[in-house]
């Protein structure tokens, strides 16, 4: 069952996607607020496949707030923000503390929909089916890509720097994997977009660049003068070794 928390303070955009969430086969829970979300998470045992979280919500945490939370509980959870146009600081913000999307609201039914499919299918949520299989062709069916004192386990979606393992969230493994399938190569933003989010995704090339940001500071041992994760300007990004 594909299990999903959506915290919406208003009832009426919240019921709206409720049904239809769950007219595309989601089994929805819903929340009014950031503190009713996370009780309900607790509740379930934090078994949920996909979070989507308004970013303005009453009470004492608000969508930004549960978006760190439940990213520090789980790393694995889809998690998509709903944003007014206004709240520019607060997308960036929420992707940089692991949001996996935003959408920026109004929105249609299908784009919501849309979106949220990317995120339950992204990393093999939704069961390992054809998007591990692919992944596994595009990689030879390795199990494992090395890369310097690095290695991606793309079985057990694992990441290890020197040994150590480094949490990433289905969004940073994809970028990686993209990076360690392409080494030396000058990848332009468009290019990780459509690997990552897929070809029909409608946001902005900026989300790259806050994952980015994110990336380094789980990569690099400085992340202001990065050596891995190099700046190709006005293009994107290169992995070197």
């Amino acid at each position: 069952m594909k299990k999903i928390l959506v915290a919406e303070d208003e009832q009426n955009i919240r019921e709206f996607v409720v049904i239809n969430l769950e007219r595309a086969g989601y089994h929805a829970f819903e929340a009014a607020s950031g503190d009713e979300a996370m009780a309900l998470y607790e509740r379930e045992n934090g078994d949920f496949d996909v979070a989507v979280l308004d970013i303005m919500m009453p009470g004492a945490m608000d969508g930004l707030a549960v978006c760190k939370e439940l990213r520090r509980k789980n790393s694995s959870i889809g998690i998509i923000l709903l944003s007014a146009r206004t709240q520019e600081m607060d997308k960036v913000s929420g992707l940089m503390m692991g949001a996996d999307d935003y959408v920026t609201k109004p929105f249609s039914p299908s784009e919501l929909v849309a979106r949220v499919d990317a995120v339950y299918r992204r990393g093999g949520l939704g069961g390992g089916g054809t998007f591990m299989a692919a992944e596994k062709s595009e990689n030879n069916l390795r199990d494992e890509l090395l890369s310097g004192e690095f290695a991606l386990n793309l079985r057990n979606r694992s990441f290890l720097k020197s040994g150590k393992l480094v949490e990433l969230t289905q969004v940073e493994f994809q970028i990686m994997e993209y990076f360690f399938s392409n080494p030396g190569v000058a990848l332009s933003r468009g290019d990780i977009l459509k690997h990552v989010w897929g070809a029909g995704y409608v946001g902005e090339e900026k989300i790259v660049d806050v994952n980015i940001r994110r990336l380094r500071m789980k990569v690099e041992d400085e992340p202001s003068n990065p050596r891995h994760i190099v700046t190709v300007w006005g293009l994107g990004y290169r992995w070197e070794v």
